[in-house]
């Protein structure tokens, strides 16, 4: 299918932007539209009570796609403490640990809160850039407004399956097609307040072929997508992937999952999901749908959080 042109994709920033539509001085954007009523709804969905972990594992250890991988060592550890000759200060027996992690980028899994990207000098609702500074953080749209967390509807759009291949390749989009299709066969319909996560292969790409340099490229749904999320009004969307197709498509648009997504329609992305026990999961049940549970951690003046979702079924 044909994408749209960079000049359509710049008029997005104003026909799909919902600046003013929770408020003037919103900060949560579309997760709005996870109403109690919606949230009481999903709960409704759960059926076994199975679980489903969403995450990555945070590993330590550097790889092609990740030079600058999360730092963690042992504070304390318990070494020591059976032979009598311990290497710890503690005064009783435990082990402490240290994490430090970059966690925007292509291996934690995350979600981006409203400061993470602007256009033409402001982030969402139409806040200045320089209120995300570097001495003060994300002094608006911080990860806080999320503090509640996100406990929606989620559905599961599985590309590959819909398509019979086994992934995507590196720079190919996915399309607002391949996610009517998925309604179809998978007969579900996206809803407002949803979570639409899209899988789209490469995390099983990665397993099967290994790691490779990140300007290979990258799948991710194409700009063509954002009218459709903005139609059905979802209100977090997420893939395996980092959420913007590479090599970038527009040259002063480079991003526009992001761009768009997060400055003109406050759109909380979740990138660098792990989709494939969920898909197992979706396709032994033959049910695309189920409870999904999103906590990000109450960072003070930050862009975004790591976060473990969990899918119930």
């Amino acid at each position: 299918m044909p994408i749209p042109t960079e000049q359509e994709v710049l008029e997005y920033f104003k026909s799909l932007s919902n600046w003013g539509r929770w408020g003037d001085d919103d900060q949560l954007g579309t997760p709005n539209l996870i109403t109690p009523e919606k949230t009481k709804k999903a709960i409704a969905t759960v059926q076994e009570g199975v679980t489903v972990s969403l995450s990555r594992t945070v590993l330590w250890d550097p790889a092609p796609d990740v030079p600058n991988p999360p730092v963690h060592y042992m504070v304390e550890s318990g070494e020591g403490w059976a032979s009598g000759q311990k290497v710890s200060a503690r005064p009783n027996a435990a082990a402490t640990d240290y994490i430090g992690m970059i966690f925007h980028g292509y291996a934690v899994t995350h979600v981006d809160s409203l400061a993470h990207f602007f256009w033409d000098g402001k982030t969402y609702n139409g806040n200045p850039a320089h209120l995300v500074s570097t001495s003060m953080g994300a002094t608006v749209c911080s990860v806080e407004a999320a503090k509640n967390g996100f406990i929606s509807r989620g559905v599961l759009v599985d590309v590959p399956m819909i398509r019979d291949i086994n992934w995507l390749e590196r720079g190919e989009g996915v399309s607002p097609e391949d996610i009517l299709a998925a309604e179809v066969r998978c007969g579900f319909k996206i809803e407002e307040g949803d979570i639409l996560l899209i899988r789209t292969g490469q995390l099983h790409r990665r397993e099967v072929e290994g790691a490779v340099d990140r300007s290979a490229g990258s799948t991710a749904c194409q700009a063509a997508c954002l009218p459709l999320f903005h139609q059905r009004g979802i209100s977090v969307m997420g893939s395996d992937t980092g959420n913007d197709v590479s090599p970038a498509q527009y040259p002063n648009v480079p991003q526009p999952i992001h761009q768009v997504g997060i400055t003109a329609m406050g759109l909380w992305i979740l990138d660098n999901a792990n989709l494939e026990e969920l898909a197992e999961a979706c396709k032994e049940r033959n049910r695309w749908e189920f409870m999904v549970s999103i906590g990000p951690l109450r960072l003070h003046n930050t862009t975004g959080s790591p976060v473990n979702p969990i899918a119930v079924f």
